[in-house]
């Protein structure tokens, strides 16, 4: 297994390589759109309205949970690559273990912090007196479980840091096929509502992390679940928390952001609101593709930036080619089929217009989205803490200003562009501080970013 993945890392013609870690990535991704759906969908069988409204009110909750297994999951997973890049061994079981055993404290303190206020926390998320008691219920399971979904989504990416694609996607598979199933079941033999689907996502996570975990103490030549290998020292902390806070923070910017947009749309009706809502759940699946390929190569990228520079800056190129060709594919086909996708879902033929002129304006940023989601996996890879933490919220910085001024001057048209308008000031960013920092990542790099 380790002649294997050390081939991936140092020896695999470029488009290999990519492939090995990007492909089982953006399956596992899109494995996760379809699962959100199905989830609604088995849900959405019992025709109870206020099920459905507490399973979209606490997705900021899920959000949030899984942001802080990526701060453990994605600080650890980019150390642990660059230090297999120096070959230090010992240090990679100390990163895995603190990983491990952190990511189930930070668990069990969002627990014990979150149930005694968690009625605050249910009227925060906005449910009404009809959702409430649904609400409460999988908030519930969410906060008792929350240990295993963090560890789930920790795992996943120290898995992945050190080169087992294959077996991060299998984890990643396992959850959704286990969850899909759960669901059935809690649903249509045993009745138990909000309180079983909720329960299908925790236990999903609890079994993927027990894969996880039999394989790292198994089956990994690197990493370790020992207790004995823990270790919190100064280095581990900051390499892990400089890179593990900016994807925190951006997960919690783009939540935010999504609230903010709503409100601006709430005032153009209904179709504006479901159109927006369809829309962006078709485009969640090609912007799931990039960002899996852009996420799949950080483990390599971070490698090579302590091993082999040149195949950092070769593995960055090649990257681009494949953005910019799934970008015209996915972008070809929205142009060409658009208001079939969107009616889909509706036979409303106003939704139908609304929802494929949004459909058209945000695609048209799917290039720049990705080529940011690569800067900011760029930047992780190669420990640039300050430039990931800038690129986590210039996003949402720029929205807010952008869609009270868009709106002002150009209505709903405005407020749809404003979310291009972000994107691409996002990109400049990237791009300008990717060419600020080119020297300190690589002096190769100049070809790349002039």
């Amino acid at each position: 297994m380790d002649a294997e993945n050390l081939h991936y890392f140092e020896k695999a013609p470029i488009g290999k390589a990519v492939a090995h870690f990007a492909v089982p990535m953006m399956l596992g991704t899109s494995m996760s759109v379809i699962y959100s759906i199905l989830n609604a969908y088995f849900l959405g069988t019992l025709g109870n309205t206020a099920m459905l409204t507490a399973l979209a009110l606490t997705l900021p909750l899920f959000a949030v949970i899984m942001a802080l297994g990526n701060l453990i999951g994605m600080g650890s997973g980019t150390f642990i690559s660059r230090l297999l890049g120096e070959k230090r061994w010992d240090d990679l079981k100390h990163v895995s273990s603190f990983a491990f055993y952190s990511s189930l404290v930070l668990g069990l303190i969002v627990m014990v912090v979150g149930l005694p206020f968690i009625d605050s926390i249910v009227h925060g998320l906005g449910a009404t007196p009809e959702s409430f008691r649904f609400t409460k219920e999988y908030v519930s399971v969410m906060l008792i479980g929350s240990p295993f979904i963090i560890l789930f989504f920790t795992l996943e990416n120290i898995v992945r840091s050190e080169g087992a694609a294959i077996t991060s996607m299998i984890g990643m598979v396992l959850s959704v096929v286990v969850n899909i199933i759960l669901d059935a079941l809690v649903i249509f033999i045993f009745h138990w509502g909000v309180i079983g689907v909720a329960s299908a996502t925790v236990i999903s996570n609890l079994v993927a992390s027990v894969f996880y975990a039999f394989h790292i103490g198994y089956k990994s030549p690197f990493l370790t679940v020992s207790v004995k290998w823990f270790k919190a020292s100064k280095d581990i902390l900051t390499n892990v928390f400089k890179i593990g806070v900016p994807v925190f923070v951006m997960s919690i910017f783009l939540g935010a952001m999504s609230l903010i947009f709503n409100h601006f749309l709430v005032e153009y009706g209904d179709q504006a609101i479901a159109g927006y809502g369809i829309s962006s759940r078709l485009l969640q699946f090609p912007e799931f593709i990039l960002m899996g390929l852009c996420e799949g190569v950080v483990p390599l990228i971070a490698f090579s930036f302590t091993a082999n520079k040149l195949r950092m800056k070769q593995t960055i190129g090649f990257t681009i080619k494949a953005i910019v060709l799934l970008a015209v594919v996915f972008g070809v086909i929205v142009y060409l089929i658009s208001d079939h996708l969107i009616g889909l879902f509706t036979s409303d033929p106003l939704l139908i217009e609304m929802g494929s002129y949004i459909l058209h304006v945000t695609f048209l940023s799917l290039f720049v989205t990705g080529m940011t989601s690569l800067f900011m996996g760029i930047f992780q890879a190669t420990a640039q803490g300050t430039a990931a933490f800038i690129m986590s919220v210039i996003q949402g910085i720029t929205l807010i200003p952008v869609l009270y001024i868009a709106n002002r001057m150009n209505g709903f048209h405005g407020v749809v562009w404003s979310l291009v308008i972000a994107d691409v000031v996002a990109f400049l960013v990237g791009a300008i501080m990717l060419y600020v920092l080119r020297n300190k990542l690589q002096p190769e790099l100049d070809h790349f970013v002039q």
